[in-house]
């Protein structure tokens, strides 16, 4: 999935079951405006094609990379130690799979990273923060993206406040029925 502008943002991830999940960032990026690269990339099987992308990153425009992975999987922390862009890391659950130590393996293989290669760190299945944050970061050296960022943000606004309409107005219906209950 591309954009034809300079990606200014490298969406990767292990394999290709982490799509479904990684998409929500490519939908939060299309709404920002912001052109994107998304890749599948396996720091176990393809190491040499992971240590190229880290290397090669900024060249191709790239400002901030989004690594999504599951399970001991270090790809973020792998493609941080090869590129000085920042790298956000997104731990991953797998779809069915509710064991604690697969989802704490996945947490610590994005969180702890040797000294001097960080890597911020979303929480599980946090796309659309991962993609904010990366959105952010571009925000604070281009007017553009930070002007996309304050209407996305102003959206969700008004959509919360439009929820909490619809829950007051429900809770209005739900204390007039009660209170008929009680006059019968």
């Amino acid at each position: 999935m591309t954009y034809e502008r300079v990606p200014q943002i490298g969406i990767i991830m292990s394999s290709e079951k982490d799509l479904p999940m990684m998409e929500q960032a490519a939908y939060t990026l299309r709404e920002l405006g912001i052109p994107f690269e998304m890749l599948a990339l396996s720091p176990y099987r393809s190491p040499d094609e992971v240590r190229e992308y880290g290397k090669t990153a900024e060249a191709k425009g790239y400002e901030v990379i989004l690594a999504g992975s599951g399970g001991t999987n270090e790809l973020a922390c792998m493609v941080a130690s090869y590129s000085c862009l920042p790298v956000i890391g997104i731990p991953l659950r797998s779809a069915g799979d509710n064991s604690v130590s697969k989802e704490f393996a996945a947490l610590l293989s994005t969180l702890e990273t040797p000294p001097g290669v960080p890597v911020a760190t979303v929480g599980f299945n946090d796309v659309e923060n991962a993609a904010v944050l990366a959105a952010q970061i571009l925000g604070a050296k281009d007017r553009r993206v930070r002007r996309l960022l304050e209407k996305y943000r102003a959206a969700q606004c008004e959509q919360a406040r439009e929820r909490a309409s619809r829950v007051a107005t429900r809770a209005r219906e739900l204390q007039s029925e009660e209170l008929a209950s009680l006059r019968r």
